[in-house]
C-alpha cells in the first residue's frame, strides 16, 4: 500500500512534466493525419489536439491546487493579445461583415490560443537548470527522428502525409517522385525547414555549452534535410542567423566548417540550386494592349518552377529577341486556345474551329511581345494576389484588421497576414510579446557562467531565423513550427528563474 502511495505521489508530482516531454516528440513526429474535417477548411482536428487539451487540464488543475504559478507579467502580454483577436473576430463577424464563417473566425482565434499556450506549461515544469537541459534534449532526439525520416523520404520511399491543398488534407499517404521536396512528419516542405532554421542555431548552442560532438552530426543532417527541402527563405535564414551566430560567437573553427558544408550541400542539390536559378528569370512575354493581361508561353512541368506573370520592366531588344521561335509561337496559340475554350465553356458554348482561329488571330494581333525579367510563380502569386489582399484587408479596418480567417489560410508573408487580420492593434501586442522575450532573455545572460551563455544566445538567432523567414511563410500559424516555438521559449524563460535566484 505505501508503495502504491509513493507511486502516485511521485505521479502526481511529475505528470505534467511526463506529459510535456511525450508532447515535445508527439508534435514534430506525428504525422497530420485528420480525425475530423472542419467545414470550409482544410483545417483538422487532430490526435495532437485532443492530447494538448489533456494537457491543458491538467496544467489548470495544478494551478488551482498551488502546485505550480503562472508568470503573471507574460500572462498578461499574451492576454491582452488574445483579447485583440477575439476584439477582431467580434467586429468582422458582426460589424465588418468581413468573415463569411463565424466558426472559422472563432477557429482561428481558439487556434492561436493553443499554440501559445504551451508557453506557460512549458514556463512552469523548469525548476532548476536540470530540468531545462533535459527538455532541450528531448527536443534534439525528436530533431534528429525528423532528420531521419526526412532522409527516408527521399532516399528509400517512406511515405508523407501533407496538407498542401483540401485533398492532401483528407490524411493521404503519398509517395514523393524523385524531384519532390520532402516533408518528412510536417505538412509540407515550407513548415519542416522553418523549424530547422530555428532549430540549428540552437544545435550550436548546445555544442558550445556541452561540447558534444554528437551536436556536429546533428547539425549536419539537419542541414542535408534543410537542403532537401529546397526551400529559398528558409535556406537564406539559416544563412543569415546561423552564420551571423558564430560570428557573433567568434567560433572562427565552427563557422570555417559550416561554410564548407553548407557549400557542399547546396552545390549538391540540383532542385535547390535550380529554384534559386528561377527565382527570376529573363523572358520573352506577351502584353494584351487592350486589357494589359500579360501572357507567357512556357511549358508546365513537375520539374521546374515556372514563371510567373509578374515581370521587371523591359530589356533593350535586339534583332535575335524581337523574333519569335516557333516553339515559343506554337506554346502560344495553345495557351490562347485553352483560354477561348475556358471562357466559351463557361457560356455554355462551344466553338468551330474557324471560330476558335479568328479569335486567335484577333487577340493576336493586339499582343505586344516585351523582354523582361519575370520572377517565379512563387514570388508572381505573393506579389500580384496574397499580399495585395492583406494589405486591402488591413486597410479596411486598420486598428482591428478585417478578422482571423478572413483572408483565407495563407498569405505567406506572417507580417502582412497579421495586420490584415488582427490590424495594428494585435501586430503591435504580439511584437511586444517577442519583445519581451528577447529583453528578458539578454537582461538575464549578463548574469551567467560564460559557458552557460552560448545556448541563450543561440535561441535570440533561432527566433531572428523564424522573422526572417516569415517574410515569406506564415511560420507562427504553422502548428507544428508555433508548438515548437512557443514550447521552446517557455522552457527558456521558465529556466531564468534559476539564475535570478542565483
Amino acid at each position: 500500500m505505501k508503495k502504491l502511495f509513493r507511486l502516485l505521489q511521485w505521479l502526481d508530482n511529475n505528470l505534467l512534466k511526463i506529459l510535456l516531454g511525450i508532447f515535445i516528440f508527439l508534435i514534430p513526429l506525428y504525422p497530420k493525419i485528420p480525425l475530423k474535417m472542419v467545414n470550409y477548411t482544410y483545417i483538422a482536428i487532430r490526435l495532437e489536439d485532443i492530447y494538448f487539451a489533456f494537457l491543458v487540464l491538467i496544467y489548470v488543475i495544478h494551478l488551482l491546487r498551488k502546485k505550480i504559478a503562472i508568470d503573471k507579467k507574460f500572462f498578461l502580454l499574451f492576454f491582452l493579445y488574445w483579447l485583440a483577436v477575439f476584439v477582431s473576430s467580434i467586429w468582422a463577424i458582426y460589424i465588418g461583415k468581413t468573415v463569411e464563417f463565424k466558426h472559422l473566425a472563432f477557429l482561428h482565434s481558439l487556434r492561436r490560443i493553443e499554440y501559445m499556450s504551451v508557453f506557460f506549461i512549458a514556463v512552469s515544469v523548469v525548476k532548476n537548470k536540470k530540468d531545462f537541459f533535459f527538455y532541450l534534449s528531448l527536443v534534439c532526439f525528436a530533431l534528429f527522428f525528423v532528420n531521419l525520416y526526412g532522409i527516408g523520404q527521399k532516399f528509400l520511399g517512406w511515405p508523407a502525409v501533407q496538407t498542401m491543398n483540401p485533398e492532401y488534407a483528407k490524411g493521404y499517404l503519398l509517395y514523393l517522385t524523385p524531384e519532390a521536396r520532402i516533408s518528412s512528419t510536417f505538412a509540407g516542405h515550407y513548415d519542416l525547414a522553418a523549424y530547422l532554421v530555428f532549430l540549428i542555431p540552437l544545435i550550436w548552442g548546445f555544442y558550445f555549452a556541452r561540447q558534444n560532438i554528437y551536436y556536429i552530426f546533428l547539425f549536419a543532417i539537419s542541414l542535408l534535410t534543410l537542403v532537401l527541402t529546397a526551400s529559398r527563405i528558409s535556406y537564406g535564414a539559416y544563412v543569415l542567423s546561423t552564420f551571423a551566430f558564430l560570428l557573433f560567437m567568434r567560433k572562427f573553427k565552427a563557422l570555417f566548417l559550416v561554410l564548407i558544408l553548407t557549400t557542399v550541400l547546396t552545390l549538391s542539390s540540383q532542385n535547390l540550386t535550380s529554384r534559386f536559378k528561377r527565382t527570376f528569370q529573363v523572358k520573352q512575354i506577351f502584353v494584351n494592349q487592350s486589357t494589359g493581361q500579360v501572357i507567357l508561353p512556357q511549358k508546365i512541368t513537375t520539374k521546374e518552377l515556372p514563371a510567373g506573370t509578374f515581370y521587371l520592366g523591359t530589356i533593350p531588344e535586339s534583332g535575335e529577341h524581337k523574333k519569335i521561335s516557333s516553339d515559343q509561337e506554337k506554346l502560344l496559340k495553345e495557351q490562347l486556345i485553352e483560354e477561348i475554350r475556358k471562357e466559351t465553356s463557361k457560356k455554355g458554348k462551344k466553338l468551330t474551329i474557324k471560330e476558335e482561329e479568328f479569335l486567335i488571330a484577333s487577340l493576336s494581333s493586339r499582343l505586344k511581345p516585351i523582354n523582361t525579367v519575370v520572377s517565379d510563380i512563387s514570388f508572381a502569386t505573393r506579389l500580384q494576389v496574397e499580399w495585395p489582399r492583406a494589405i486591402k484587408a488591413f486597410l479596411k479596418n486598420p486598428l482591428l484588421g478585417s478578422g482571423p480567417s478572413s483572408i483565407t489560410e495563407a498569405t505567406d508573408n506572417d507580417y502582412l497576414r497579421s495586420l490584415g487580420e488582427v490590424g495594428l492593434l494585435g501586430t503591435v501586442l504580439l511584437t511586444v510579446i517577442f519583445y519581451n522575450l528577447v529583453a528578458k532573455i539578454i537582461d538575464s545572460i549578463k548574469k551567467m557562467k560564460q559557458s552557460d551563455k552560448p545556448i541563450y544566445i543561440a535561441f535570440i538567432f533561432g527566433l531572428f531565423a523564424l522573422l526572417v523567414n516569415a517574410l515569406y511563410i506564415d511560420v507562427f500559424e504553422a502548428s507544428k513550427v508555433a508548438f515548437q516555438f512557443w514550447l521552446i521559449s517557455g522552457l527558456f524563460i521558465g529556466s531564468l528563474s534559476y539564475y535570478e535566484k542565483g
